[in-house]
């Protein structure tokens, strides 16, 4: 019998709690995805396919971006290390944990659509008091007499104090139906911050191997522009060589030594910071990977391992406010905060809550159940909030404050990401155009060069013209080196500005290392 009440008891319960949310309505204002403005776009009167007249790069806006565009760069020394990053670096693990704590957050918060049910057992020892009656046989509802001390001789009992065992045993059950939405709109608020959360880690994703690339890039770059500064200080230095034994054989005067000595140390100056800056480099190829600078790692990029990519993506604007993560989580903030209205919303409206038990009571634990000692109760509860001093009323307005304040936010981040594309754009047509007359500048003096080298061989001159013609080759190689590296630095830029083709990678859990 008590188990069949019981049955009863939860499926009546569960089933009020059920229908009363089903039926129920989530009040405040539900959310709608900001429109893009049909002014958006990234140049003046101007077709991104038109951006960059040099030709040498073209802006395609159906091109793809694939989830490891790095790739396209044509560098396997590049591909494997940024793998290496992507599989090691401790910040897309602490991504990942957030975010799995963000899922657990939604589900927790799922859990009060359904009644709480719990269970519970006491057990006590007492002794009643003798002015309360504890001097007098007790009669517990299943018959038994509270036990009282039995007279020494074994006659008939006597009133003695009385003690007694008590076991209570009870399953609860509590809920709260979810009338107005409330508990929705809260877990739309979580859901909310959960694809923020996954975006986030999309976003870290995106400026990690942005870093890698842009590291490795300047490692190859830096090596070269040393290598070339250390040619010109080899020219100086036989230059100043030369000049000195002209001076001791009274063909050049102290004037053309010094002279000559400043250049030599102007370009031995000029290597010191690419130095430095090298190896800060290589402390930060080691750190992205997620090794300290001692260890030893396989890195070793050249600059002309690197290809420029003939075409680069040109995402239309509607594209990218769907691609880039920073501008979706923007939404999502739009959203949580939308949902949070509704909360606060939903809070000045009646709570309603159920709550219940049954179970039984006895001093025995076998008599729990039995000979009526069994026992429930079911409660109904309703509270309305009439006066509270304009809490309330403040809390719900600072949550549609809250809410206008991230849709200026919003607009911020679709203008600044607009305007990071187009000054990726346009650095990518100054910089291509750069490149191009870098390029004619270096093979100019490559030729020049070359002729000198002829003449030299020849006798028609002396070795000074050969190696002033070397030092400004290589100063046309080092302005042509930094000028490519902008440019690879662009290509790249514009890739991370578009979103980084997150969408069509691997999943992140297949990719990272598992501690």
């Amino acid at each position: 019998m008590y188990k069949r009440n019981l049955n009863k008891f939860v499926l009546l319960t569960g089933a009020l709690g059920v229908m009363a949310s089903l039926s129920g309505c989530a009040v405040g204002p539900d959310f709608h995805s900001p429109r893009l403005s049909k002014n958006a776009g990234y140049v003046e009167s101007s077709s991104p396919n038109q951006i960059t007249p040099s030709g040498r790069i073209n802006l395609d806006t159906k091109s793809s971006i694939p989830g490891d565009w790095w790739n396209l760069l044509g560098s396997q020394s590049l591909s494997d290390y940024v793998e290496m990053v992507i599989q090691n670096n401790p910040t897309l693990s602490a991504a990942e944990a957030s975010l799995r704590q963000a899922k657990q957050n939604v589900i927790a918060q799922q859990g009060f659509f359904f009644p709480s049910i719990g269970a519970d057992y006491a057990l006590s020892r007492n002794k009643l008091a003798g002015n309360l009656g504890g001097n007098s046989p007790g009669i517990q509802g299943n018959g038994n007499v509270i036990s009282t001390y039995v007279n020494p001789n074994n006659n008939a009992p006597y009133n003695g104090p009385v003690y007694y065992n008590f076991h209570t045993a009870e399953v609860t059950l509590s809920y709260t139906p979810d009338i107005f939405g409330a508990n929705r709109r809260a877990v739309e608020s979580l859901e909310a911050q959960e694809k923020i959360t996954a975006y986030q880690l999309e976003a870290a994703y995106i400026t990690l191997t942005a870093n890698a690339v842009a590291a490795a890039l300047q490692q190859a770059s830096l090596k070269s522009l040393i290598e070339a500064n250390q040619q010109i200080i080899k020219d100086n230095q036989i230059l100043f060589n030369l000049t000195q034994h002209q001076l001791d054989l009274g063909y050049a005067s102290a004037i053309d030594l010094n002279n000559q000595l400043t250049q030599l140390t102007q370009a031995q100056q000029q290597i010191v910071p690419l130095e430095q800056q090298l190896e800060q480099t290589n402390d930060l190829i080691h750190v992205l990977s997620g090794h300290f600078p001692s260890e030893q790692i396989k890195t070793h990029f050249v600059l002309s391992e690197f290809k420029l990519p003939h075409t680069l993506p040109a995402s239309i604007p509607s594209d990218l406010v769907r691609q880039r993560p920073d501008i979706l989580s923007a939404e999502e903030q739009i959203r949580y905060a939308n949902a949070q209205v509704g909360v606060q919303l939903a809070n000045r409206f009646p709570q309603f809550n159920v709550t219940g038990a049954i179970g039984g009571a006895a001093d025995a634990f076998d008599q729990l159940y039995h000979n009526g000692a069994g026992f429930f109760n079911l409660i109904g509860d309703l509270s309305l909030p009439i006066f509270d001093g304009g809490t309330l009323s403040a809390r719900e307005q600072g949550a549609k404050e809250a809410f206008s304040q991230t849709v200026s936010q919003y607009k911020l981040t679709v203008l600044n990401a607009f305007q990071n594309v187009a000054d990726t754009m346009h650095a990518v047509q100054n910089d291509a155009n750069a490149l191009n007359r870098a390029e004619k500048l270096l093979n100019t003096n490559l030729q020049l060069l070359s002729m000198t080298q002829s003449q030299e061989r020849l006798g028609l001159i002396n070795q000074l013209i050969l190696l002033n013609a070397d030092i400004t080759y290589q100063q046309a190689k080092i302005n042509y080196i930094q000028m490519r590296t902008n440019l690879l630095g662009d290509a790249a830029a514009l890739y991370v500005a578009l979103g980084g083709g997150w969408w069509n990678k691997k999943p992140l859990d297949t990719l990272i290392k598992k501690p």
